[in-house]
Parts: structure tokens; C-alpha cells; sequence
């Protein structure tokens, strides 16, 4: 069990007092009204815990001294409360311990989620789009709005590539677990012979960058625009309204055709340049982070996956904590939460476990 030093929580709860009492002054100039009014928004979950730990060490501390009394029964009643205490004050110290974990600054905003086909060719492809469908569902779920930034669709129906803008507070913190390579084990519709196929989809979630975050230079950009070609409806390849920007300090490509406006296939452009820019800035800024997006998502090799999803046996089974669900028709229905839950789960106990350590 971790446990907090008792200076430590004494520090926690008087940073909150003050900042309390400063908020109540009326003194503090908007700006520093703002700034303080933050600061204890985000304290105060951080103090309530750390002053119901020291409350329930305060009364171990005096059950233990009735352990010692000389009536028989007022010591049973304290070993039975001390017995209750201790488990409360185990869960009260994780819960503080979990409030004191560094936060991803990108946890709260919304992401960028790609999806690309990797090998396994029109089935590939085609998992690539439930994929997508799945998160869609689970984004309706969560009350989430999703936008289509980008779509290559495959002779057969699915998709080479498709590129989702999802809009919520915490999309990061709970889709960031699904970066990596998904496998499917399946018999395609095509396969008269009734075999099973195993192919994979990669997928990568970018947490998205506002303009604040990154400055981007026009004197750094290079943009092309030119016909568009490809599915894309009526009237798709009548007007020059795709655009390619590269930007040239680090020679990042993004290529928008979808919309029919130029203005549009550029602003969404710049959209995913600047998110692009911003990962790979907050990666250089975080090496301890599993990383690029190479390492993320892999080759798109079978053998490189996060999660499999077996429809024969109508099992998911996520290879990085273990788990295997005989949901497989739910969870492509956007019912995520038990996946996700488990590995956010994980997630906060290997990081405690590194604090313990």
C-alpha cells in the first residue's frame, strides 16, 4: 500500500485553504481570479482525499489505543472497528495516491482518430471500416461528436484510410489505450472455402491541437492545390479544390479532397497538420511515452497487434492486460467501456507500482 506522508497532506490542505481564502477576499484582479479559481478547482478533489486520509489515521490512531483498554468488550468493538478502518483507509490512500499521479495535459481534449488497412488486402480493408463503426458507436455512446476529416475507400467497400475528428471533454484519456495494431480472425464473405483469414488495421489517436499550441509559420508551408480524384460523389473531380500541404521544417504531408470547397479541404488540412505537429512535439517533450507514431501503430504486421477479435468463437481478447470477452458482437457495437475501463485500470496501477517503488 502506498502511504502518503502526513507533511504532504498537511501541505495539500493548506495550499487549498489559502487559495480559499484568497478567493473570498474579492481582491484578486480578474486575471488572478481565473488563475487561482483553476488552481483550486483542480486541489480540491486532490485535498478532500488527503483530509479523509488523515481523518481515518486519526482514527486508527485512537482505536488502537482502545485495543488497550481493560474492558474485554469495548477491545473487541475497537479490534472489529480497527478491522474496518484499515480497509477503508487502504482505499482511501489509493484513491489519494491516484489523485497525485501527473496528468496527461492532453487527457481532457478532443482527438484525431486514424485508421488505416494493414495486410490482408479487401478483408483488411473492410475490417478497417468496422472498425471505424465501432468507434462511432461508442463515441454516440459517450455523447461525442464525431466529424470525417479524410476517407480512402477500397474497390470491395471498406477503407484504405479514414481520419475522424471526435469532439467530447476526456476523448483522449479514453480512446488513447486503442493506438496500435488490431487484428481480425474471420471467413471472409469472398472465401467459398469456408477458411478463417487473419488480417489487421492499425490504428493511431492523436490528441488534437489547437491553434495556441502550435504556431505554424506560412513562410513554413507549402501548398499545392490540384483536381480531385477518386469516390467523392458528383462533381468531385469538376473543380482544383483538393489541397496538399507540407510543411516544410519537418516535411509533414497532409492531402484533403473530400470536400468540394477548397477553403474547407485546407482549414480541415490545417487541422490535421497542426495535430500531427503537435504529437510529435509533445512525443519529443515526453521520451518516456510510448511514442512516435511508427512505434504506436506498428508495421501493420499480424503478428504486431494490441487486440484480436475472433469472430468464429464470438471473443475480443486485448493481449496487453490479458483479457478476453465473449462479447465480440457487443463490442463492435460501440460497448467499449469494460476494454477501456480495464486498461485505464492497468494503466494507473503500473504507475502507482512505479511510485512504490
Amino acid at each position: 500500500m502506498i502511504s502518503i506522508p502526513a507533511d504532504r497532506i498537511a501541505a495539500i490542505e493548506a495550499r487549498r485553504d489559502e487559495l480559499q481564502a484568497q478567493m473570498a477576499t474579492g481582491d484578486l484582479p480578474g486575471d488572478k481570479f481565473v488563475q487561482v479559481s483553476k488552481e483550486y478547482a483542480e486541489l480540491e478533489p486532490v485535498a478532500l482525499a488527503a483530509s479523509e486520509v488523515r481523518r481515518l489515521r486519526q482514527e486508527a490512531e485512537s482505536l488502537q489505543h482502545m485495543t488497550q483498554d481493560a474492558d474485554a468488550e469495548l477491545r473487541g468493538m475497537a479490534e472489529e472497528e480497527l478491522h474496518a478502518n484499515r480497509e477503508a483507509l487502504a482505499v482511501a490512500e489509493r484513491t489519494l495516491a491516484l489523485a497525485l499521479l501527473p496528468k496527461d495535459a492532453a487527457d481532457e481534449r478532443s482527438a484525431m482518430l486514424e485508421i488505416r488497412a494493414g495486410v490482408g488486402g479487401d478483408e483488411a480493408a473492410l475490417f478497417a471500416g468496422d472498425l471505424m463503426r465501432m468507434y462511432q458507436r461508442y463515441a454516440d455512446r459517450m455523447g461525442w461528436r464525431v466529424e470525417l476529416i479524410s476517407a480512402s475507400e477500397s474497390e470491395a467497400g471498406g477503407f484504405k484510410e479514414i481520419v475522424l475528428g471526435v469532439t467530447g471533454v476526456g476523448v483522449f484519456a479514453k480512446l488513447k489505450f486503442e493506438s496500435g495494431v488490431h487484428r481480425v480472425q474471420r471467413v471472409p464473405a469472398t472465401e467459398a472455402g469456408g477458411r478463417i483469414h487473419t488480417s489487421a488495421a492499425t490504428v493511431a489517436v492523436l490528441p488534437e491541437a489547437e491553434e495556441a499550441d502550435i504556431r505554424i509559420e506560412e513562410k513554413d508551408l507549402r501548398i499545392d492545390i490540384y483536381r480531385s480524384s477518386g469516390p467523392g460523389g458528383q462533381g468531385v473531380n469538376t473543380t482544383d479544390s483538393a489541397v496538399r500541404i507540407t510543411h516544410l521544417p519537418t516535411n509533414t504531408v497532409v492531402i484533403q479532397q473530400d470536400e468540394r470547397s477548397q477553403i474547407k479541404n485546407k482549414a480541415k488540412a490545417m487541422k490535421v497538420l497542426r495535430t500531427r505537429l503537435y504529437e510529435a512535439e509533445r512525443e519529443r517533450l515526453n521520451a518516456e511515452r510510448t511514442g512516435a507514431r511508427r512505434s504506436m501503430v506498428g508495421s501493420g504486421d499480424r503478428s504486431e497487434r494490441i487486440r484480436t477479435y475472433n469472430f468464429p468463437q464470438g471473443r475480443v481478447t486485448d493481449h496487453r492486460i490479458n483479457l478476453t470477452l465473449h462479447r465480440l458482437p457487443e463490442v463492435m457495437e460501440g460497448e467499449l467501456d469494460e476494454l477501456i475501463g480495464a486498461l485505464i485500470a492497468q494503466d494507473e496501477a503500473d504507475r502507482l507500482a512505479q511510485l512504490d517503488s
